[in-house]
C-alpha cells in the first residue's frame, strides 16, 4: 500500500500518493456505490496484497536448499555437504529468489526513480542488489564469502513484512468501505402495481421503491406513503431514530424501523447524499495537509540519509581493516533497517481513518489543513440563526385587539395569506394552525412586501400581516403593544383586516438545548465565543447573555459578516466561523476554519472547510476535540517513526560491534515491526 505504488499512474494528482483505502491498487478506481463493482474492487486490492504472500511462500521453499548449501551455515551447524559445482546450484537458486522475490522492490525502484521520489523501494532494491552482485562476483572468483543465505532470508522477511504491513493498513482504513457497504445490493421497485427486485445499479430517479421493515434505504427519496422510524446515525451521527411520514425525505443508507415505506427516488447512484459523502471523504483523504507534506519531506530526506549513512558505513569498515563482505553486510543492513516506510504510513493512515470516522459522526471534512488547525482556534463566531437557535420562529402569543375576532380566527386569517410565503414567520404560523387543527382558508391577491410583511384577500376582506415597519411606511402611529409581550426577545407581527388592527401574533426563535453546554465546553478550552446576527441589539444581547458568551455583534448585514471575521483576525485571533453556508459563504471563506452547519443532506456548502450535518452546536466542540486527537496521533506516529530510525540506524551501522550486531534479516524485521506499530496506533483513533 506504499506511496510508491501510485506515482506511475497519475504523477500530477497528489491525491494518488496516499495509501489508498485497501491496498495499493485501490487508488485506481476508488469505492463506488455499485455493490458488484465494489466486490471486484476488494478482490483487486486483496489480490495485490496476496501477491506478496505468494512470493513469500515460494521463496521460503527455495531458501531451505540455499541454507543447506551455504558453507557458513554448514560450519555453524557442524555438518559438511559439498559437491562439485555446489556454488553454481546456490547461485541459480539465489538468482530465482533475487528476481522473483525481489521483483516488487526492483520495479518499485524504477517507479521511484522516474517520479524522483526515492523511498522504501529504492533502499530495499539497492540493498538486495548490492548483496546479490557481490555474491555473484564471489562465485566467479572474487576473494571472500558469499551472501546468498543472507540475501534469501532478507527477501523472505521483506516480503512477509510487507504483507503484514499492508494487512494492518487495510484493516486500519476500511472504514470508508463500511460506508460504501451501507447500500443494499437488490432493491424492491414498484411498476404498474407489480413489485419486482432489481439490482441497485439499475435504480433510476423517480422510481418508486418499497422499503420493508429493518431494510436499508437504497437511495435518497421522498416518502409517498407509510410511517416509520428511520435510523440515520451512520450518515448524520444523530443517534436517535427519526420519525418519518408522507412528504419527508429519507437518505440512502439509513436503516428503516418497523414500518413499510413507499419512496420516490430523488437521488440514486452518484446523485445520492451517501455518494457525495464518499467522494468528499476520498478527496479529503487524498488532499495533502501541511503535516502530511512535512512527513513526505522527512521521508525523502531519510532515504538520502540512509543511502549516505550506508555508503559511509561501508567506507569506514572497509578502510578500517574489515573485509569487503563485512563492510557490505553493514551497508545492506543500514539501508534495510532505515527504510522510511513507517514515516510514509504515519500520516496518511491517520488521515484515512479520521476523515472516515468524522463522516460517520456527521462531520464532513473538506479541507484537511483547516481541520488540523482547529486545535489552534482562539475565537469562534456563531451565526445566530440555525446554529445556536433553531432558526424557526415559533408562535408565542396570539392577542386579539378589540373583540371583533377570536384568537383562532386571527390565526386563520394570518395563515390564509401566509400560506404562499416562504418566510420563517409564515412557517411558524402554518405550524401553529396545524397544531391547533384549524381549517386553512383560501386567499387571493397575495403580495409580499420585502422587509415588511404580506397582504392578500380572504373572505372578501383585505388582510395584512406585517411588522412595525408597515405603519411607519403608511405614516401611521405603531399601535401600542401590550405589556405581556417581551419586546427584547419576541418578534411582533400585526394583523390588520380592512385597514383595522385586530390582533398581534408574537414569535420567538428558540435557543437550541445544547447551545449553553457547547459555549461552556469551548470556554474550558480557552476559546472565546461571539454571537453574530442581523437581529437588533436587544435580541442579540439577550441570547448571548443567556448563553454566557463573550460578546455579540448585532445588526450585521450578510455582506458585512466577512469584515467582522477579518477584524478579529487583524487582532491576531485564529477564528472559526459557523454559519448555514448560504449567505455566510464569504465569511466562511475568510475564517481560518469555516464551519457550515445543518446543510444536512444537501452537502452544498462549497466554501466551508468542515460541514456539520446536524445543526448541533456540540458538534463544533466535538470537531475541535477530534481535530486535536487526530493531530496528537500524527505527532505520535511521526515521533515513533523518526525515533525508531535514530536508534536503529547506528545499531545497523555496527556502533556496538563486536558486542552486538544487527543482521540484515533482523533489520528487516525491525523495519516492518515499526510500520505495524504506526498502523495500529492510527487504528486507535476515536471520536469521543
Amino acid at each position: 500500500m506504499e506511496n510508491h505504488h501510485h506515482h506511475e499512474h497519475h504523477p500530477k494528482k497528489p491525491a494518488e500518493s496516499m495509501p489508498s483505502m485497501t491496498g495499493s491498487s485501490h487508488g485506481h478506481h476508488g469505492p463506488t456505490a455499485q455493490a458488484d463493482e465494489h466486490s471486484d474492487h476488494d478482490k483487486h486490492a486483496g489480490h495485490h496484497t496476496e501477491d506478496f504472500l505468494k512470493r513469500f511462500w515460494i521463496c521460503l521453499v527455495i531458501t531451505v536448499p540455499i541454507l543447506l548449501l551455504s558453507h557458513m551455515i554448514q560450519q555453524w551447524a557442524g555438518f559438511n555437504w559439498t559437491f562439485a559445482g555446489d556454488q553454481y546450484v546456490l547461485l541459480a537458486l539465489s538468482t530465482i529468489i533475487y528476481f522473483y522475490g525481489g521483483w516488487p522492490f526492483l520495479t518499485g525502484l524504477i517507479r521511484e526513480l522516474k517520479s524522483k521520489k526515492l523511498g522504501m523501494m529504492t533502499l530495499v532494491a539497492v540493498a538486495i542488489t548490492t548483496a546479490y552482485v557481490y555474491s555473484v562476483a564471489v562465485v566467479f572468483g572474487l576473494e571472500g564469502m558469499d551472501f546468498f543465505w543472507e540475501l534469501a532470508t532478507l527477501i523472505d522477511i521483506m516480503l512477509i513484512g510487507h504483507w503484514l504491513e499492508m494487512k494492518s493498513q487495510m484493516a486500519a482504513s476500511q472504514a470508508l468501505e463500511s460506508l460504501v457497504a451501507l447500500l443494499p445490493s437488490m432493491v424492491h421497485v414498484e411498476k404498474d402495481h407489480q413489485v419486482t427486485d432489481i439490482p441497485l445499479k439499475d435504480l433510476r430517479r423517480d422510481d418508486i421503491l418499497l422499503v420493508k421493515p429493518g431494510e436499508k434505504v437504497p437511495a435518497d427519496g421522498l416518502i409517498l406513503e407509510g410511517n416509520s422510524y428511520v435510523n440515520e446515525s451512520m450518515l448524520t451521527g444523530e443517534s436517535v431514530p427519526v420519525q418519518k411520514q408522507k412528504d419527508d425525505k429519507v437518505i440512502g443508507g439509513a436503516i428503516n424501523g418497523d414500518g413499510v415505506l413507499k419512496v420516490q427516488v430523488t437521488g440514486a447512484g452518484n446523485e445520492s447524499y451517501l455518494q457525495k459523502v464518499i467522494d468528499m471523504v476520498k478527496t479529503a483523504q487524498g488532499a495533502k495537509s501541511n503535516t502530511q507534506n512535512l512527513a513526505d519531506k522527512v521521508a525523502g530526506w531519510l532515504t538520502l540519509v540512509s543511502i549516505t549513512v550506508g555508503v559511509v558505513t561501508f567506507i569506514v569498515w572497509y578502510t578500517g581493516g574489515q573485509n569487503l563482505a563485512f563492510a557490505l553486510e553493514r551497508m545492506v543492513t543500514v539501508m534495510v533497517t532505515s527504510c522510511p516506510h513507517a514515516l510514509g504510513v504515519a500520516i496518511p493512515l491517520v488521515i484515512a481513518i479520521s476523515t472516515t470516522l468524522s463522516a460517520t459522526h456527521g462531520l464532513l471534512i473538506r479541507n484537511r489543513t483547516a481541520f488540523e488547525n482547529a486545535r489552534k482556534l482562539t475565537t469562534i463566531i456563531f451565526d445566530k440563526t440555525g446554529t445556536l437557535t433553531k432558526g424557526s420562529h415559533e408562535v408565542q402569543q396570539i392577542i386579539p385587539i378589540g373583540d371583533q375576532f377570536s384568537s383562532d380566527q386571527i390565526l386563520q386569517y394570518a395563515a390564509a395569506i401566509q400560506q404562499n410565503s416562504e418566510h420563517h414567520i409564515a412557517h411558524g404560523v402554518m405550524r401553529k394552525l396545524k397544531e391547533k387543527g384549524l381549517e386553512l382558508w383560501a386567499s387571493a391577491d397575495f403580495n409580499y412586501m420585502q422587509g415588511i410583511g404580506v397582504t392578500g384577500t380572504v373572505n372578501n376582506k383585505k388582510v395584512v400581516a406585517a411588522g412595525p415597519n408597515y405603519f411607519i411606511q403608511e405614516n401611521n402611529p405603531v399601535p401600542a403593544i401590550p405589556d405581556q409581550v417581551d419586546q427584547a426577545t419576541d418578534t411582533v407581527n400585526f394583523i390588520l383586516i380592512d385597514g383595522k388592527t385586530v390582533g398581534i401574533i408574537t414569535f420567538a426563535d428558540t435557543i437550541r438545548e445544547s447551545a449553553a453546554q457547547a459555549v461552556a465546553e469551548l470556554k474550558k478550552m480557552n476559546i472565546k465565543t461571539f454571537l453574530l446576527t442581523g437581529d437588533n441589539e436587544k435580541i442579540a444581547e439577550a441570547v448571548s447573555r443567556k448563553l454566557n458568551m463573550d460578546g455579540y455583534l448585532a445588526n450585521v448585514l450578510p455582506h458585512q459578516k466577512q469584515d467582522k471575521v477579518k477584524e478579529f483576525q487583524d487582532k491576531g485571533e485564529i477564528v472559526a466561523m459557523t454559519g448555514d453556508g448560504v449567505n455566510d459563504a464569504p465569511a466562511l471563506a475568510q475564517a481560518d476554519v469555516g464551519i457550515a452547519v445543518g446543510s444536512g443532506t444537501d452537502v452544498a456548502a462549497e466554501t466551508a472547510d468542515i460541514i456539520l450535518v446536524n445543526s448541533d452546536p456540540m458538534d463544533v466542540v466535538q470537531m475541535i476535540t477530534f481535530g486535536r486527537a487526530t493531530y496528537r496521533k500524527m505527532v505520535q506516529n511521526l515521533a515513533w517513526a523518526i525515533g525508531y530510525n535514530v536508534i536503529a540506524i547506528p545499531l545497523a551501522a555496527g556502533v556496538l560491534y563486536p558486542s552486538f550486531m544487527l543482521s540484515p534479516a533482523m533489520g528487516a524485521v525491525l523495519m516492518s515491526a515499526s510500520t505495524i506499530v504506526v498502523a495500529i496506533n492510527a487504528k486507535l483513533l476515536r471520536v469521543n
